[in-house]
């Protein structure tokens, strides 16, 4: 049995103004974004498939990932995407105490933040835009508490969920389900949820190419989160 709905219902997001769900507009921009990594190879093919299509995308990465794959993380800012937070141990807020989750997310920011991973040079001036793009944060599951989420407002991070759920991660779906959830459900201003992680790379591996072949072919533009 489901646990989520791949598409956002929009009471959802009555109930929750203050997060962003998608980001409406009538130029059929739509936002792609990978949780989880940076993961070795994973990553750097998802960062291969997009550069055949010129696909700009959102990356929310984990702190211990970045921190562990420094390399494969300025790749990331090389080639033009954006970066979020995603807390530094893929954390749960809902079983996490305020205190605890919000300094979990601090070791990611200073993590995303820590330039002396940055080549000197023309990669070093793209860091600063990425210093920017850690501003916006995903909490792991979609689980945050509201005392947790007025923190980090006041904090000036924008929180960033998803109107489209690829469920990639799900085991239990093909991966021409994981398509159809999708390119059936993305509309103008979609943010939608890829993971660049191993559980879904079974997934992930056929339903993005066809993703971007499909909606390329429908005049979609594909383009970073602009916060």
């Amino acid at each position: 049995m489901k646990t989520y709905w791949v598409k956002t219902h929009y009471l959802i997001k009555k109930l929750f103004p203050k997060y962003v769900w998608d980001i409406p507009n009538n130029e059929k921009k739509i936002y792609l974004t990978f949780d989880d990594g940076p993961t070795p190879k994973i990553t750097t093919w998802v960062l291969d498939q997009l550069g055949q299509y010129n696909a700009k995308a959102t990356f929310f990465c984990i702190g211990k990932n970045i921190t562990a794959h420094p390399e494969i993380f300025n790749k990331i800012i090389e080639k033009g995407h954006a970066i979020g937070n995603h807390t530094h141990n893929h954390l749960n807020g809902w079983k996490t105490i305020g205190e605890d989750y919000l300094e979990n997310i601090s070791f990611c920011e200073n993590a995303i933040n820590n330039l002396h991973t940055i080549p000197k040079g023309e990669l070093a001036k793209q860091s600063k835009i990425c210093y920017l793009k850690s501003k916006i944060f995903r909490p792991p599951y979609g689980k945050i508490k509201a005392a947790q989420a007025r923190q980090l407002r006041k904090k000036g991070y924008i929180i960033i969920m998803w109107d489209v759920l690829s469920a990639d991660f799900d085991q239990n779906i093909t991966k021409e389900e994981c398509l159809n959830n999708v390119i059936s459900n993305t509309q103008s201003g979609s943010i939608i949820v890829f993971h660049d992680s191993i559980k879904a790379f079974k997934n992930l591996e056929y339903a993005l190419p066809k993703t971007l072949e499909h909606l390329s072919k429908n005049n979609f533009v594909f383009e970073t989160i602009p916060y």
